[in-house]
């Protein structure tokens, strides 16, 4: 589903202008409709915009543009409750709720990673798990290879504990 509606915005809000868009997740808005917040860049310059957008009745309009260079800050407001809410910090602070902690995270991350990119500076997060952004060291970053293996070991040990006669005392 969300790759036929990235595809259909794509179409109608991004291509007519020579946007290409990255990253979009579905926020939760005091109006009525679908909303959205979109991360596009031109294909042609290595400036990044993010933008809000919101869909109604098919048709997709863009509400607020923000350049991703003046993004301050992003707040997770509390890493330690499963709040989907963070604050985007300009020269105004601008709330947002996504429809989950998982876009949330999702969102950050390809904020942090276009910020590396394309404006050279690290963006400022707080109140992030950080482990959940990026990892710190090559330790966390476990591969596909290290969690299969972990995997099979643990089924190893359910047949061998299912095996094992259980005393009827």
């Amino acid at each position: 589903m969300s790759s036929l509606l990235r595809k259909e915005m794509q179409r109608m809000l991004f291509r007519p202008e020579g946007q290409k868009l990255q990253k979009f997740i579905e926020i939760h808005e005091a109006t009525s409709g679908r909303h959205f917040l979109c991360v596009y860049g031109k294909k042609t310059k290595l400036k990044s915009q993010f933008c809000l957008s919101s869909c109604l009745e098919d048709s997709y309009l863009r509400t607020e543009v923000w350049l991703l260079q003046d993004l301050t800050l992003l707040d997770g407001r509390d890493p330690d409750v499963d709040d989907p809410c963070f604050l985007m910090h300009f020269s105004t602070v601008r709330s947002v709720t996504a429809f989950s902690c998982g876009a949330k995270y999702s969102m950050a991350r390809a904020l942090v990673a276009l910020s590396d990119k394309h404006c050279g500076r690290p963006l400022t997060l707080v109140n992030y798990d950080l482990a959940y952004i990026g990892p710190s060291s090559i330790y966390l970053n476990r591969g596909d290879c290290v969690v299969l293996m972990q995997i099979c070991f643990y089924a190893a040990n359910l047949v061998c504990l299912s095996l094992c006669p259980v005393p009827l005392d």
